[in-house]
């Protein structure tokens, strides 16, 4: 198998799990008897895990090797998910979170991937990096969709078995940690050709590079703020609470939205194709947020679930065209770096804002957390494009 076969493998396998806990997180939490602001911190403190090791990746994942990177982070994973899954006091789940990087946003955008990424256009050519891109995210979303699908599983073994109160819960994240095992086995079988030109240099980036990432982490800081408002943990809470749902209907919603996800990337690389990157990451963006809008107004779950449902469609068109962007316009050797940057970024931001979003939901005005979100969205859409609409990938400039 090749190495970028086996980067795909490790997408999928990660993505699954990252879907499952995503759904899960929100709902476990509250059946543990936490309230709005408590699931709000927990969320934050496995984002901000996330966020340290997308630094560490970011300056020293070239410099330490990708794989060997690759592996330490997997076995960090498991053992704060094992944690994660047999603790209850409020600040253990925190710390176990922090430590397992458990990400409450339903979608990989961890370490692993800022390596990943850096590792995957040296594989094809400049024309095929979009697409090749779009089939890894494809991938994850494809993952992602299975997760969620399982996040239904503790209903079925509380019906079906004779285990206690949050057991099944808990069964289904031990599953979780099982799965980073798997992952961990297809990085032992990584080859050299996914190691930098770099591998053992210090970091560095030229003023070029420095300057569009610079302008660009800033606009992406903006985006993942108002995604910390809408992390699938918070928005399984939210058809929770709002709703009355149950986690097999929250499972299956959040299973039809990765599907709905995974579709429009192939669709959004041969769209770029005709328009352009950016053209594509913005056009089809600010439609989805208005939207996410449409949802927190619903009058009943299946309402909320059809508009949530077409929202997605459209809402993960940006991600293998703005991760190409990124890539395509800085050096080869600089890949890593501008991985590593844009996609901290997001982490640490999506970090701070669940606390917010958590004691929003927590009071009277319950549907605010998604009009924040979704209206700081639409203002990043805008601003990325008067800012980058002229600024060309390769394969656009001929």
């Amino acid at each position: 198998m090749t190495d970028r076969a086996l980067l795909y493998v490790s997408a999928f396998i990660r993505a699954v799990a990252v879907g499952l806990s995503g759904v899960l997180l929100g709902t476990y939490l509250a059946r543990l008897g936490l309230g709005g602001g408590e699931v709000g911190l927990v969320v934050a403190a496995g984002l901000s895990g996330s966020a340290v090791a997308a630094i560490l990746a970011t300056l020293f994942g070239d410099r330490w090797g990708r794989r060997r990177f690759l592996i330490g982070s997997s076995v960090l994973g498991v053992v704060g998910m094992l944690l994660f899954a047999l603790v209850e006091q409020r600040l253990a789940l925190a710390a176990a979170a922090f430590v397992g990087m458990v990400n409450g946003m339903g979608r990989d955008r961890g370490a692993a991937l800022i390596l990943e990424q850096a590792a995957l256009p040296g594989t094809v050519s400049s024309e095929a990096r979009t697409t090749t891109i779009a089939w890894y995210t494809m991938l994850q979303d494809i993952g992602h969709a299975v997760g969620a699908l399982l996040a239904g599983l503790p209903a079925l073994l509380s019906a079906s078995s004779l285990l206690p109160g949050v057991w099944p819960q808990r069964v289904t994240l031990l599953g979780c940690a099982l799965s980073g095992l798997a992952a961990l086995l297809v990085y032992t079988r990584l080859g050299p050709a996914v190691e930098p030109a770099t591998l053992g240099k210090p970091l560095a980036i030229s003023p070029a590079s420095r300057r569009i990432l610079a302008k660009i982490s800033a606009l992406f800081a903006i985006d993942s703020l108002a995604g910390g408002f809408l992390t699938t943990a918070l928005l399984s809470y939210f058809f929770f609470e709002r709703f009355g749902a149950s986690e097999l209907a929250i499972g299956a919603l959040f299973f039809g939205a990765r599907v709905m996800n995974a579709a429009s990337h192939l669709a959004a690389a041969r769209l770029a194709r005709r328009i352009g990157l950016v053209n594509t990451m913005v056009f089809t963006h600010v439609p989805s947020s208005l939207l996410l809008m449409t949802v927190a107004f619903a009058p009943t779950f299946p309402v909320a679930a059809v508009l949530f449902l077409l929202r997605e469609g459209l809402v993960e068109m940006d991600v293998p065209t703005r991760q190409s962007y990124v890539l395509a316009v800085v050096q080869p050797e600089e890949r890593t770096v501008a991985s590593g940057v844009t996609n901290l970024v997001r982490v640490a931001a999506w970090a701070v804002a669940p606390t917010f979003a958590g004691a929003l939901f927590g009071g009277e005005l319950f549907y605010l957390p998604l009009v924040i979100g979704a209206a700081m969205k639409i203002a990043y859409d805008i601003l990325l494009w008067n800012a980058f609409r002229g600024i060309k990938p390769p394969e656009e400039r001929a």
